[in-house]
């Protein structure tokens, strides 16, 4: 029996409270304007492939010139590279194909072996080097870069006649870009250069630069056209499908809407139905969809809001054909906590967080179609051939590693690239849901906005500054960093870069002398600027942190151990954020041993930290959780009970792991001046490159 309230006399009458009220989606329908617009979703009649104008002109231009491709993502850049490779396969000469991401590399390398023959492919990243003396070879960008330092120092010649560096506009990278600025000052101007980027605006001021200093005739090739159009769309709450703006700027129902209570209220809520928004998404053959979420753990719990398909038996059989076949080759993944989730509900999370494989067979599934939608970090934006009919926006920021900033122009296009399938579709979409943090007249502003100006990213650090010595006297290394695009664009577009100092060219020459004169006064390098035997070791270290490192090898405070010891001492250098983890203790683990190895791998370290700290260089945070991973792992502890102890991602663990390996394989590096060191970091990297984070 319902109990009844009664108010009594005088009393405020009592008041419900409010419900948060979720997105329904309860009537999916568009505005009647979109109908012509639905008309075009269809797949294209299969056809004879037919390159457009812009890929014609780059592949007849890179013969004779130098160029840079810059047209929007999807546009077919990767063909202009194939061609050009097969071109140079024809006439026996050599390429070197250089990618920012080991993934991407991975990818073009498996694309590479089918096209031209496994033969003639070779791959050479941190975790890979396989066939490195075939005529091309696929690596990223940090291999090639450390292979010039090489030549430059032995005097030898690059074997190399094409080099193309995919997504060169990492070149304006704040972390990375670096990488990309020295590759292109280093490489000889006999070796022609093939540049593949997303649409840049000013890639005349990037050709004039590298006209300057190479000497070479370079032409811009130009497309602004994506293969497929793109229709942006907004969904409200109550399932209407519109047009996000129209000839007069955004639509005045969105307007409206977005500054009315209605949508107060839905900001105040913090799940949307991803579930129900696939479905309407299914209702007008919009599917498959990519959804960028802002974290790891949005993407893992909007498939909790997903429920199981109504497939045909034939899409079912097929699902279970692809997934099975690759669970045989990678058993590992079969208890994945995903994998029911991927079959029976057809939807899949991919970030940074997981294991590489699983984000293999992700990917391996929708490239099938088999998979309706991906949720997924704003990552898979860059560098990752992803396509879907429909990219999904739930926000208009984008958190940037420090904080959460307005989504640039460069960032919208790289994600809304991924819409629309080249020989799948003839038209794609971009779909914008609104929320607390959705700015749909920001969306609109960028949608035709020009990506931002590439700018310099180059700075001093010290495995630069030892590699330069390597090869060069200070004064040369004044005039190679005046070959910069930092001195260039600073010194403006018209004048010779070499036409005298300017306050700004001076900064990063006043850099390389701060850094310069640290190494001299701890005795890596003389007073004349030659490297010391200590520095000429220690340049080999091409590390994040090759200092700390190479003093403590110099102090001993890696020398005389086992390799599960020096995994665990070397880990702590690896890991390059600011996260501290609560390690899970147990009496059945015993760590003291790698405790005491940790505090005199700190104490070998302690002085040198001190003099970098007064002469105003970063210190950075060494962490203990690392070294107890590796130390754990080396010793043979399972996948599941190291992600117990060490309560991380999975894969940030096997980032972890496998930058370790690498840093060890460094290490492996010094036979000739530490061999007993070097023996101990080949058996580490033995014992660290086990499943499920390094499969043949």
């Amino acid at each position: 029996m319902k109990k009844e309230f009664r108010q009594r006399p005088g009393q405020r009458p009592r008041r419900r409270r409010p419900r948060k009220r979720q997105p329904v989606y309860e009537r999916p329908r568009i505005e009647p304007g979109l109908h012509h617009v639905f008309k075009q979703i269809g797949v294209p009649e299969k056809a004879p492939f037919q390159p457009d104008p812009f890929q014609k002109e780059a592949l007849e231009l890179v013969k004779d010139y130098d160029v840079l491709v810059s047209a929007p993502t999807g546009a077919g850049k990767t063909w202009i590279a194939s061609q050009a490779i097969l071109d140079c396969l024809k006439n026996h000469k050599k390429v070197w194909y250089a990618s920012p991401l080991k993934a991407l590399s991975n990818s073009i390398y498996n694309e590479f072996c089918r096209t031209f023959g496994s033969d003639s492919c070779g791959i050479v990243t941190g975790d890979r080097k396989e066939n490195s003396d075939a005529p091309v070879i696929v690596g990223t960008t940090e291999i090639l870069r450390n292979q010039l330092y090489d030549v430059m120092h032995e005097g030898a010649v690059l074997q190399v006649d094409l080099v193309i560096i995919d997504e060169a506009h990492y070149l304006s990278d704040p972390d990375r870009g670096v990488v990309w600025e020295e590759v292109l000052i280093y490489l000889p101007a006999r070796v022609r250069l093939l540049l593949l980027s997303a649409t840049i605006s000013n890639a005349d001021e990037i050709c004039g630069w590298l006209r300057t200093i190479r000497g070479t005739k370079i032409e811009v090739v130009r497309s602004d056209e994506r293969p497929v159009p793109l229709e942006f769309l907004f969904l409200f709450p109550d399932g209407l499908l519109s047009p996000l703006a129209g000839r007069k700027g955004l639509v005045p129902k969105i307007r409206k809407f977005m500054g009315g209570p209605r949508h107060k209220r839905q900001n105040r809520s913090t799940k949307l139905q991803y579930g129900k928004i696939i479905e309407e998404l299914r209702q007008f053959d919009l599917l498959p969809a990519i959804f960028f979420l802002k974290s790891r753990a949005d993407c893992d719990n909007a498939l909790l809001s997903c429920p199981a398909v109504k497939s045909s038996a034939s899409e079912r059989k097929r699902i279970r054909q692809v997934v099975t076949s690759f669970l045989e080759k990678y058993p590992h993944l079969e208890g994945h906590r995903q994998l029911h989730r991927l079959m029976d509900c057809r939807v899949a999370s991919h970030h940074g967080g997981q294991l590489p494989y699983w984000k293999v067979l992700v990917e391996k599934v929708m490239g099938t179609g088999l998979l309706e939608a991906i949720f997924s970090t704003s990552t898979v934006a860059a560098g990752v051939n992803f396509p879907a009919r429909t990219v999904v926006l739930v926000q208009s920021d984008r958190y940037n590693g420090r904080e959460f900033s307005d989504l640039t122009s460069t960032e919208l296009h790289q994600m809304t690239g991924r819409a629309g399938r080249r020989g799948k579709d003839h038209i794609g979409f971009v779909l914008i849901i609104p929320g607390r943090h959705q700015d749909p007249q920001l969306i609109h502003e960028l949608r035709d906005s020009s990506p931002e100006p590439i700018e310099s990213q180059i700075h001093i650090n010290f495995s630069m500054t030892l590699n330069l010595l390597l090869s060069h006297r200070p004064q040369e290394i004044k005039e190679l960093l005046a070959r910069s695009f930092a001195a260039y664009q600073r010194r403006g577009q018209g004048r010779n870069i070499f036409a005298g100092p300017d306050k700004k060219g001076d900064e990063l020459w006043q850099s390389f002398e701060r850094h310069l004169r640290f190494l001299q006064k701890t005795g890596f390098v003389e007073k004349d600027g030659a490297l010391t035997p200590d520095g000429y070791w220690a340049s080999k270290l091409r590390l994040d942190q090759p200092l700390l490192i190479a003093e403590a090898i110099r102090k001993g405070g890696l020398s005389g151990t086992d390799p599960s010891l020096l995994a665990g001492g070397l880990a702590p250098f690896v890991w390059d954020r600011s996260q501290e983890v609560l390690l899970r203790a147990d009496e059945k683990y015993d760590w003291e041993e790698m405790e005491a190895f940790f505090d005199r791998v700190l104490a070998s370290i302690d002085t040198l930290r001190k003099r970098k700290s007064r002469a105003g260089f970063d210190d950075p945070v060494i962490f203990f959780w690392p070294a107890i991973a590796l130390y754990m792992w080396t010793k043979g502890i399972s996948w599941d009970e190291l992600l117990f102890i060490v309560p991380i991602d999975e894969g940030d663990m096997a980032s972890l792991i496998m930058r370790t390996a690498d840093h060890l394989r460094q290490v492996a590096g010094l036979a000739d001046t530490h061999p007993d060191l070097a023996k101990c970091a080949r058996e580490a990297v033995e014992r660290v490159l086990r499943e499920p984070v390094y499969l043949l």
